[in-house]
């Protein structure tokens, strides 16, 4: 199976570039030999300039570098992050062993942090992020350009066959003509609607400045405001801990020109926002991101989720306030027996995990509830596990190319003051 998608993923520049050709240069040829119709001079070149804005706008999101975080990079806020870690949040990639910036994810295929990733887009077989995205918007606006132009060509050419359908054969194109036609003019159509819908999609996320991934998340959020609403404003987190969930807005909107100017690259030039030929944004960009100010300024992006929150301290029994959420209510029998277990797992020399992996937390609670006072295990899937979560579409973040494995789990749990000397030691081997 990983070997097929692989081979996959290898095909799909090459088809993608068979397609352009396809449409822009034997639709050339076509027109070129169709006596009803010929091209006139201007429309050769509007058609094989939209070609040229096609293939560098795709030839850039191919090739262009997604970015990296630069290794000497850090927080500067060591309060927020203290927050951030406390409500869940993943400030560290164990894997890159350094700190990731607001908004970056790690991507399995790229195998590293990418600055504001959006999604690893398989046909371009890069990331769409920070930097790629103007290029990405490019692609999609001058490819429905060039191909919307190509399809009114075409359906002009249509028509003059049907009308001309009661005629001798002889008087008509060719067999040949007829069926290059109808080939071109449904690849046409089903490719230029599906690039309308895409094009429109990340149109609506460029106006709200909202990535793929995080239109995943905040879809999450609400579905567990959504949920908390039936228990009293309340879910259930580790250890039986009750978590007050609060509407929390999307830091990044900060309002339609800024995300625009923002999106495509900080440039307030809307002609540049069209060129083909425009700059990558600054590599010195993407590691910090202006924020409406909705929230207080210790609440970050995204919003705490109780199957991310730590377990408590042994010795806390009262209630706890978080970072953009609040915790009150312990289930004491609930706590009292993870932490029996802990000491047990302690005692056996076993390592205890922060968070177990959710089809073993579910196959745990499935064994444990097989009775007939016991709902059915569907109802605790769609209940548990920010992992297991899938949005309207049935997309999960691996979908996008997010490793999951990092995003969602700690292994280490390695306390920040380890981490912050880690990071300085991998600093200071760089520089000897």
């Amino acid at each position: 199976m990983l070997c097929s998608s692989f081979n996959i993923s290898r095909l799909a520049i090459p088809m993608v570039c068979a397609l352009i050709s396809f449409l822009a240069y034997t639709s050339l040829y076509f027109f070129k030999y169709f006596e009803p119709a010929r091209l006139r001079e201007g429309e050769v070149w509007r058609i094989n300039i939209f070609a040229l804005c096609i293939w560098v706008c795709y030839y850039r999101t191919c090739t262009v570098n997604p970015g990296h975080i630069p290794r000497q990079w850090r927080p500067l806020d060591n309060k927020q992050l203290e927050a951030d870690r406390a409500s869940g949040r993943q400030r560290w990639c164990r894997r890159c062993e350094a700190f990731k910036p607001p908004r970056a994810h790690h991507c399995r295929t790229c195998q590293r942090c990418i600055p504001k990733m959006d999604h690893h887009c398989p046909w371009t077989s890069n990331c769409v992020s920070h930097f790629t995205f103007p290029h990405f918007v490019r692609f999609l606006f001058w490819a429905v350009v060039g191909m919307s132009y190509l399809e009114t060509l075409l359906f002009e050419r249509g028509s003059i066959v049907w009308a001309s359908r009661n005629l001798p054969s002889y008087l008509g194109p060719s067999v040949v003509q007829i069926v290059h036609l109808f080939v071109l003019f449904v690849v046409n159509s089903l490719t230029v609607f599906v690039l309308l819908i895409l094009l429109v999609r990340t149109l609506y996320s460029l106006g709200a400045n909202t990535t793929t991934i995080e239109s995943w998340e905040i879809e999450r959020h609400e579905t567990l405001l959504r949920r908390s609403r039936h228990y009293g404003g309340y879910l259930e987190g580790p250890g039986g801990v009750q978590i007050r969930l609060k509407k929390q807005e999307f830091p990044y909107d900060i309002g339609i020109w800024s995300n625009i100017r923002e999106g495509m690259g900080g440039s307030a030039n809307v002609l540049s926002w069209f060129w083909p030929f425009a700059r990558t944004p600054d590599r010195s960009t993407g590691l910090e991101f202006e924020v409406n100010g909705f929230e207080d300024s210790n609440v970050s992006w995204p919003p705490p989720d109780p199957d991310r929150i730590p377990l408590p301290p042994k010795d806390l029994r009262d209630s706890v306030a978080l970072a953009g959420a609040e915790t009150s209510g312990f289930d004491i029998q609930a706590f009292n027996h993870r932490k029996a277990e802990d000491l047990r797992r302690q005692r056996a020399g076993l390592a205890i995990e922060r968070r177990k992996r959710f089809h073993k937390r579910l196959e745990e609670e499935i064994e444990e509830d097989e009775s007939p006072q016991s709902e059915g295990a569907n109802e605790k899937e769609s209940d548990h596990g920010e992992e297991g979560w899938r949005n309207s579409e049935g997309e999960r973040l691996r979908d996008f190319g997010v490793d999951e494995d990092i995003e969602f789990y700690d292994e280490e749990d390695l306390p920040l003051g380890v981490l912050i000397q880690r990071r300085a030691q991998a600093a200071l081997k760089e520089l000897v």
